[in-house]
């Protein structure tokens, strides 16, 4: 009923097949990370797309940061339209990396296959789908109502799949999140379109090391394996850590169910001698391992503080120690953020929640998120709250094989975005 008497609204129904194609447009364009694939030429197709529809544009490489080096550099796109009266501005900020394929795919991963009402391919979900619906509701809105108040921007940020110090940080660090700037910010994660996200767990990486002694593998009693001595660690953390994470629950509406209790994750583990090239046809070198690695990533929510956080596995360890003859190890932080809230009364919440029951004719959700994203920038380096997550997509189909966006999602999400511009510009 709504999209069928709302101008604005039928704008963007009009728009659909044009959403449709700058969605496969954009997953077509691999933009992988690691190592950062394309970032320039999936700038330089928003910023050609935008800038002949009149939209200011400036293309800004993050450079020296993570990454960042010739054969890939971190390239962002920001584009602006001004209005012609003096207002706000608000943002809509998505990224633009995707991470690695994996296995088990029956589409083609960078096809933009339309299937069923459904596009397909990596990224399609986080986040195209919602970059392509941001930029049809800017265009629309501008198409609607180009004299209005403000300014409305539209940014693609590189990153942020790795930590984004290549894209949204390093714009914040540079001012272009700056609350005299930009007062509000959507970023379209894949959220689903009736919930609204205002925040996200806390995380901290870090990579333990235990240490052993190279000796030959026919006589290990001559060594000390750092993979044994890695093998106690996790034996510790199944025994009293994870159930202590267990125990801790959060009030924040984190979604879904099972992270609302504290969680790590085991990353990755490395020990022993490395591996050889695929085409290596030998066999391996009898030694015993002389250092063996994980790197663990530990969630935490609002109501743990950071220091306890890390104190929890240093005592872990320093009890491995007490308990285990010749333990030995070292720890090493990587990357921690710290949990971020927007509060339910902040302007772009109650607008976007409006918008969505005019849209859906439902009053949305408020979720939090189990992951970070980029709101963390926004909120600690910028210093700007009002921020949230909304966008088209189902949250359990990022990173997946065959991750997948609805067309009508998309085109619902538009149109709340879209409503949100009117609301705080014209």
């Amino acid at each position: 009923m709504a999209r069928s008497t709302d101008p604005l609204l039928a704008e963007i129904a009009r728009r659909q097949d044009d959403l449709i194609t700058l969605t496969q447009d954009l997953i077509r364009i691999p933009t992988l990370n690691p190592p950062g694939q394309n970032y320039r030429a999936i700038c330089s197709f928003i910023a050609e797309r935008m800038g002949k529809q009149g939209w200011t544009v400036e293309m800004i490489r993050a450079e020296g940061t993570p990454g960042d080096c010739t054969d890939y550099p971190r390239w962002n796109v920001i584009a602006r339209h001004q209005g012609d009266t003096p207002g706000d501005c608000v943002h809509f900020n998505s990224h633009h990396d995707v991470v690695e394929v994996g296995h088990g795919w029956t589409k083609d991963p960078f096809g933009g296959e339309l299937d069923n009402g459904r596009i397909y391919g990596r990224g399609a979900c986080d986040m195209k789908g919602g970059l392509a619906a941001s930029i049809i509701a800017a265009e629309a809105f501008v198409a609607r109502y180009p004299d209005h108040r403000g300014a409305v921007e539209i940014s693609a940020t590189a990153d942020e799949e790795s930590g984004g110090y290549g894209g949204v940080a390093y714009l914040a660090e540079k001012g272009y999140f700056d609350p005299d700037r930009v007062q509000h910010v959507i970023i379209p994660e894949p959220l689903n379109k009736d919930r609204i996200c205002l925040g996200h767990r806390g995380v901290w990486w870090a990579e333990i090391e235990t240490k052993g002694r190279i000796a030959h593998g026919s006589m290990p009693f001559l060594g000390d394996s750092a993979i044994r001595h890695m093998g106690a660690v996790l034996e510790e953390m199944e025994r009293h850590l994870f159930p202590l994470l267990a125990s801790k629950q959060t009030d924040m509406p984190v979604v879904p169910e099972g992270a609302k209790q504290s969680t790590l994750n085991i990353n990755s583990i490395h020990g022993g001698e490395g591996e050889q090239a695929t085409d290596y046809t030998g066999l391996p070198a009898p030694c015993v391992a002389d250092r063996c690695r994980i790197v663990i990533d530990r969630r935490f929510l609002m109501e743990e503080d950071i220091d306890e956080v890390k104190a929890e596995v240093t005592r872990m360890l320093e009890k491995i120690r007490t308990e285990r003859p010749s333990f030995d190890y070292d720890i090493r932080d990587m990357h921690e953020v710290i949990p971020t809230l927007t509060e339910k009364d902040a302007p772009v919440v109650t607008t976007t929640a409006a918008a969505i029951e005019k849209v859906l004719g439902q009053q949305p959700s408020y979720v939090v998120s189990p992951g970070t994203y980029d709101q963390k920038h926004i909120d600690r380096i910028g210093k700007l709250r009002n921020c949230i997550a909304y966008g088209p997509g189902i949250l359990d189909l990022a990173h997946q094989p065959d991750e997948w966006v609805g067309v009508d999602d998309m085109t619902d999400s538009a149109g709340v975005m879209a409503l949100v511009l009117s609301e705080l510009l014209s």
